[in-house]
């Protein structure tokens, strides 16, 4: 037999810190990166933007941390009970010592293949121009007629109608029912475009189309990513506004409407001008026609103004002329009376001048005498002429101002019998009298 001592098996004491670093270590090049597919549970988000939630399944859990970043890459908005798949990395939590997931990536169970085949849908209807802009129609701001094509149990249509009736309560709505979920969905949705195409072109109806839905997960909105609906969007007679889902929600019939919104509601609001709008606008052209209708009769009553008092005081301007032609009469008989007497001295001279000359008995001087008093009458004659030429001008001047001319051409002038004039029907009064004016005569008149 043989004696021997078994020496014990040193065991390595590890320290707490370096034993969870060993299993990161481990956890790190044996698993990551790593996709998982859970239940979400207790699902917080933090001041920090950081969230926190659990992934279950039936046969166990996983803590997991999803940063700001991350968090912020997330197009929907998980609650507790959604399924997902996650993406990201193993790690150990050491101030806890826990397992705990550090999620990278977060989406609907399902949704990446659905994805896929969204993508690879919209390149292939964005290379055939079913999303170029000059094919879209415009909006019409003031519709007659609007139609809405969605579910009648969706709480989509409650908000549209609701809006419909706050912002358009005179447009008329028509609403074509459509399932907007499940296998019938895509049939009932092109039927229902098919009617308000009809409609549209027949009785002129839905000047709009509003094809809306609520929010939902990717193969809850799939419907409205079918490539039969898109092509019966592109041939719609009237221009089409799509609002399904949220305001992160995109479907192919978003990018083939001729405008996309956000949400249901967000469709309705973008329908047309409001009411109030309208009548707004319709406040501001009527006072803007007020204004310049009273700028109008502001300027028209002040040319007649001006006209009235051009017109309104003939009695004056018969005065006036009446006082010029007095002065120039006037004027013409002193002149007439002021050459008669020059003449009559100058003759009187000379008569005086042939005495002399008579009482010396010079014959030359009576021959100078007769030439001069024929000088004298032929000087008279054209001095007589002259005046006479002057005085018919000054005549044919006063008959042009005369007012008789234009009491000839038929207008008249009134006065009272005290011989006020009237120049307003203010200043007469039922059952006055009054003189008319005429060319040839007066007219005594009473006021009716």
């Amino acid at each position: 037999m043989f004696d021997a001592k078994i020496s014990p098996v040193k065991t390595r004491v590890w320290r707490v810190g370096d034993l969870l670093g060993a299993m990161s270590d481990a956890l790190q090049s044996r698993f990551n990166p790593v996709s998982v597919q859970g239940e979400l549970s207790g699902f917080t988000r933090a001041a920090s933007g950081h969230c926190y939630f659990t992934l279950k399944d039936n046969q166990g859990q996983l803590r997991c941390a999803m940063f700001r970043r991350a968090a912020g890459l997330v197009n929907f908005a998980p609650r507790d009970g959604d399924v997902v798949a996650v993406r990201g990395r193993l790690d150990i939590y050491p101030a806890r010592g826990e397992l705990q997931l550090v999620v990278e990536s977060m989406e609907r169970a399902g949704e990446g293949a659905l994805m896929a085949q969204f993508m690879a849908m919209k390149a292939r209807l964005e290379a055939r121009g079913w999303f170029d802009p000059a094919r879209k129609k415009a909006i019409p701001q003031r519709p007659r007629h609007l139609g809405v094509v969605t579910s009648l149990q969706a709480a989509a249509l409650r908000d549209v109608v609701t809006t419909l009736q706050r912002r358009l309560p005179h447009v008329a709505v028509t609403i074509y029912p459509a399932s907007v979920q499940g296998e019938r969905a895509v049939p009932e949705l092109l039927q229902a475009l098919e009617m308000a195409a009809a409609e549209h072109l027949q009785q002129g109806l839905c000047d709009t189309l509003l094809l809306v839905r609520g929010g939902g997960s990717l193969e809850d909105l799939w419907a409205f990513n079918d490539e039969r609906l898109a092509m019966a969007l592109t041939r719609m007679p009237m221009p089409v506004i799509c609002g399904v889902g949220h305001e992160t929600d995109f479907s192919i019939a978003d990018f083939v409407a001729d405008l996309r919104a956000p949400t249901p509601t967000a469709a309705a609001e973008l329908a047309g001008v409001t009411q109030a709008q309208e009548l707004q606008s319709l406040s501001r052209v009527r006072a803007d026609l007020r204004g310049g209708l009273e700028r109008a009769l502001q300027q028209a009553a002040q040319r007649l103004d001006r006209a009235e008092h051009r017109l309104s005081r003939p009695g004056r301007q018969v005065a006036q002329q009446q006082a010029r032609w007095q002065q120039a009469a006037h004027r013409l008989q002193n002149s007439l009376t002021r050459a008669h007497q020059a003449h009559a001295l100058r003759l009187q001279n000379l008569h005086w001048r042939w005495q002399q000359e008579s009482a010396r008995g010079l014959m030359p001087a009576q021959q100078r005498m007769e030439d001069m008093a024929t000088a004298l009458n032929a000087a008279l004659q054209r001095t007589l002429q002259q005046h006479s030429q002057r005085l018919s001008q000054l005549q044919g001047r006063l008959d042009a101002l005369s007012p008789q001319h234009t009491l000839a051409r038929g207008y008249a002038w009134l006065a009272h019998s005290d011989g006020r004039l009237i120049a307003s029907t203010k200043q007469a009064q039922p059952g006055d009298q009054v003189r008319a004016q005429l060319s040839d005569g007066e007219l005594h008149l009473q006021v009716r």
